[in-house]
């Protein structure tokens, strides 16, 4: 970790240097100096770093120069702080000779010099301890992982599901039983499957939940995470949001009463399965117990997986708990073989004898746990399959086992010390968030972008070297793929338990981040970055940081009421070198983000969610020069001078207007628009005076662009041209107001409105060409159109070539749209909602959409039939009909689709459902396993 402490901050510094040389003046020797030792810091460190854990010698040695960094850096930030108040302040005063901003500007200098002076020293004094305490034999040697960085970016085969974890059938099967068994009462029963940290009790669990006559056993399903923060009202919430709907105000407004209440009036005349995955105290089952009805239809099921057998007889009874076994030798060594050789390019890897010799000692070493099997397989995948460099790491583990009672966690921790640093940084990251969340991919990795752990690698951009070390991490198996894009990225990430217990432990070890669990936690002095998960009822954050010194870098807080007004005062002098601020649930006074916030010029990120308030930024936030992401779910207005930030990569307010520029404003100041954005990768942002010129077209690096309120008036030809411009983009989601007629859009467009029809001039042959010419889009594989269109183009090749998914929002179609869908070749997922197509029948021929895995369709207000001819949709697995109120009955070509795994029809199809049910037999059968 100390490793990648001092190369992050000894590649800003060059940075620094290059770039602002001029504020550094007569000081710029002390600092190429300082630069200069952290790169030989740096070569010792790589093989200091791992052997601390070994040597108390070493341990002490590498905190020390983790902290001389640590000061190096907040003297740096400090300074440039200090020199950005002076300018300001003098541009206020600009009668004032040139003289007197040298002057000014003195004590700031000599006051650098000397803390950097005493900075190298410390440093230097160090470095001398290495001689003088016995540790000059460290060098600058590595393991094979840590030395060799990846020149580029891998492809890598997926790596093997959870699904395939041998020796998992026999519990599947036994749990299977015990949710599917034939009861004499109408009573609620409790299953519950019981293990060690490690062993697969979520993995078992998830196997049976997802199978096809599980899923159709339960009128509805729910699969709860409980973990140690544990909070009755969101498991409640979470429950009732995947059974039943709920208005936005019962979301926001109802109590864990009320709440329960609810839920248990609708459980009550279903039979439901409910998973409480990973609870820990007996006082979860006691507290939730009542909301679950126990007078329900036959065969109802809430399923427990726990560690503890006492909570789960608290529940249950003996007869119905499933307690994992652990896996035998041969369960342990075939699972192994999946993970140390995938990628291969066999499912039977072809195993030296001499690697089979060390057949005995790795799966004892792992003592049948799943979780330590695969993370030691995926650590020995990365190494030569020689005897002689397994060997090596097998002994690694043996003094790993040795230093604590848990063998599985001895080999986590041995994979965590075998990463090179640059992924040492990325996964501890991951502990910050709440155990057992799904971690949003995206949002993952702009964090560690904001961090500064993505290393330049030549001209590759920053989120594909960042996507690469996600998938490095996957590989290892350090962190579990939660869902994935349609065009199989990943989507969201979860980390096991005991491997986020890893990285927290690592992180405080470390000084890498503090997670604030209860109030009366001593925090260090110094914290670098403050993670917060429980509410603050009588504190805010300042309380957290009272003993505290000014170099806070990060604050991440996942729960509400961690900043309050009164109290930014003084917690600004605390979070002055802020680079992240990110913050979910939280509410400011008079909806308005404090005016001084322009003051953390070293922000890079700032993230606000889960409040809904509408929200001001203050002009201040010009300042802001080095934020990469800016992330805004709130209502909010944003100063035109945001279009100031070069630097931003990634503009994320979809519910958020920019001001106007004023005429005065551009003539003192020069016009601001959005092309001066051109670092710019995501843009989600409302239309407005922004979109007049052809500015958008000039960000050429743009990958997403939504845009959910088009405003006719600024629909001119400038916008589609640029439109057609931006080729490297991979998702688009234009939205047009529902108020705007389609004579007002067709107006717009320059073209001549009639009465029947609509003529366009001879440079366009339908309205959609001069909206959206997608021939030369590549890489666009997601495409979103909410507003009215005359009709869609017929010829394929005007859509993009290698569109994945299509989402069409209150179109009013009146042709059949499928007949021309259905030609598009790649296409995944297709989704037609809110009166996307007004006409009565829809109909999939046989032939086409060969690809199409998910259909969804909602609240299409006319739609009476879908039919399916043999042959269509071969590939289909979930298909969504929902609140089509006039459709009555389901075609039977539906039912044929051999691949259809999940089939909902909430608000549809009732007519054909009760038929269906009457009649019995394998159509019904085949129903209710796949109905959710």
């Amino acid at each position: 970790m100390a490793e990648g402490t001092v190369t992050f901050f000894a590649e800003k510094l060059s940075n620094l240097i290059l770039q602002q040389a001029s504020v550094f003046g007569e000081v710029e020797g002390q600092i190429k100096l300082l630069r200069n030792e952290l790169e030989w810091m740096r070569l010792f460190l790589r093989d200091a770093d791992s052997k601390r854990v070994y040597d108390e010698r070493v341990k002490l040695w590498v905190n020390q120069i983790r902290s001389a960094t640590h000061d190096a850096e907040d003297v740096v930030d400090e300074f440039i702080l200090n020199m950005d108040h002076r300018k300001r302040r003098l541009n206020t005063l600009k009668f004032l000779p040139t003289c007197v901003g040298m002057v000014d500007k003195l004590p700031f200098i000599h006051k650098l010099d000397s803390r950097v002076k005493d900075i190298n020293a410390m440093i230097g004094a160090i470095m001398a301890n290495r001689s003088k305490y016995g540790l000059e034999d460290l060098t600058a040697s590595s393991s094979s992982t840590a030395d060799q960085a990846v020149s580029h970016k891998e492809k890598r085969a997926p790596v093997v599901e959870e699904s395939d974890v041998v020796g998992i059938d026999d519990g599947a099967n036994k749990v299977k039983q015990m949710l599917m068994m034939k009861v004499e009462t109408s009573t609620r029963s409790v299953v519950s499957i019981v293990g060690m940290g490690g062993l697969g009790k979520t993995t078992l669990a998830k196997k049976v939940y997802n199978q096809r006559d599980v899923q159709g056993h339960f009128d509805c399903k729910a699969w709860v995470y409980v973990s140690q923060e544990f909070r009755a009202r969101e498991i409640l919430l979470a429950i009732a949001l995947q059974v039943m709907s709920l208005s936005d105000e019962e979301k926001k407004e109802m109590g864990e009463d009320e709440l329960g209440k609810k839920l248990c009036g609708y459980l009550g005349e279903k039979k439901y399965l409910v998973v409480m995955d990973d609870v820990w105290s007996s006082e979860v089952w006691s507290r939730l117990q009542p909301h679950f009805p126990d007078q329900a239809k036959d065969g109802s099921i809430v399923l427990i997986t726990t560690r503890n057998k006492e909570i789960a007889l608290h529940a249950t009874s003996e007869e119905f708990i499933y307690e994992l076994r652990h896996m035998n030798d041969d369960e342990s060594w075939q699972l192994f073989l999946k993970k140390a050789f995938r990628g291969t390019g066999t499912t039977t890897p072809t195993v030296t004898t001499e690697l089979e010799e060390l057949q005995e000692k790795i799966v004892t070493k792992c003592k049948g746990l799943p979780l330590a099997i695969v993370v030691l397989g995926g650590l020995l995948s990365t190494k030569e399959k020689t005897k002689q460099s397994w060997e090596k790491v097998l002994a690694s583990v043996e003094w790993h086992l040795d230093q604590g009672p848990e063998s599985c966690m001895g080999i986590l921790a041995l994979s965590y010390n075998d990463l090179p640093y640059y992924l040492k940084s990325c996964f501890l990251y991951c502990g910050i968030f709440p155990e057992d969340s799904e971690i949003d991919a995206g949002h993952l990795i702009k964090l560690w972008l904001a961090e500064g752990f993505i290393q330049r690698r030549g001209k590759e951009r920053l989120e594909d070297i960042a996507e690469d070390y996600m998938h490095q991490l996957i590989h290892r198996s350090l962190i579990q793929v939660a869902d994935r894009r349609v065009d199989g990225r990943v989507e969201s990430c979860r980390m096991h338990d005991l491997l986020r217990d890893l990285a927290v432990s690592e992180a405080k070890d470390a000084n890498f981040f503090e997670v604030h669990e209860n109030m009366d936690s001593t925090f260090p002095i110094s914290i670098r970055r403050l993670v917060i998960h429980q509410n603050l009822i009588n504190h805010d954050i300042s309380h957290c940081l009272h003993n505290s010194s000014s170099g806070l870098r990060s604050l991440v807080s996942f729960r509400s009421g961690t900043i309050r007004k009164k109290s930014w005062g003084y917690l600004r002098e605390h979070i002055k070198l802020l680079t992240v601020l990110n913050l979910i649930e939280e509410r400011f006074g008079r909806h308005m983000l404090p005016r001084d916030i322009g003051q953390l010029i070293h922000l890079k990120l700032l993230f606000i969610a889960g409040s809904f308030d509408k929200l001001k930024l203050p002009s201040s936030m010009d300042r802001l020069v080095n934020l990469q992401s800016l992330y805004l779910q709130n209502v909010c207005n944003i100063p035109h001078s945001i279009w100031k930030l070069k630097k931003l990569r990634h503009l994320e307010c979809p519910f958020s207007k920019v001001s106007s520029q004023s005429q005065i404003n551009k003539c003192v100041n020069g016009y601001l628009g959005v092309e001066q954005l051109t670092n710019l990768q995501t843009l989600a942002l409302e239309g407005g005076s922004w979109l007049e010129r052809d500015g958008l077209g000039k960000l050429t690096q743009l990958r997403s662009l939504e845009l959910p309120d088009c405003s006719t008036s600024y629909l001119r030809t400038e916008f589609f041209e640029s439109i057609a411009k931006l080729t490297a983009l991979e998702s688009l989601f234009l939205s047009f107001p529902k108020e705007h007629t389609k004579k007002a859009l067709v107006n717009r467009l320059g073209l001549v409105w009639e009465k029947k029809n609509v003529t366009i001039d001879h440079h366009n042959k339908t309205l959609l060409s001069r909206l959206m010419p997608f021939l030369h889009h590549v890489y666009l594989y997601e495409l979103s159109l909410d507003g009215m269109l005359e009709k869609l183009p017929e010829q394929i090749e005007f859509y993009p070539p290698k569109l994945l998914r299509l989402d069409l929002w209150r179109c009013k179609l009146t042709d059949d749209p499928m007949m021309i869908l259905k030609k598009l070749p790649s296409l995944r997922m297709l989704e037609l909602g809110l009166d996307a197509y007004v006409g009565k029948k829809m109909v999939c021929s046989s032939g086409g959409f060969l690809q199409l895995e998910r259909l969804k369709l909602y609240e299409l207000n006319e739609l009476e039939e879908l039919i399916a001819e043999r042959g269509a949709m071969s590939s289909l697995k979930t298909l969504e009909i929902r609140y089509c109120y006039k459709m009555k009955k389901l075609h039977h070509g539906l039912l044929e689709l051999t691949n259809l795994e999940k089939l909902s029809l909430r608000g549809s199809c009732h007519e054909s459902i009760k038929e269906i049910e009457e009649a019995g037999g394998e159509d019904w059968d085949k129903l209710r396993k796949i109905m959710c």
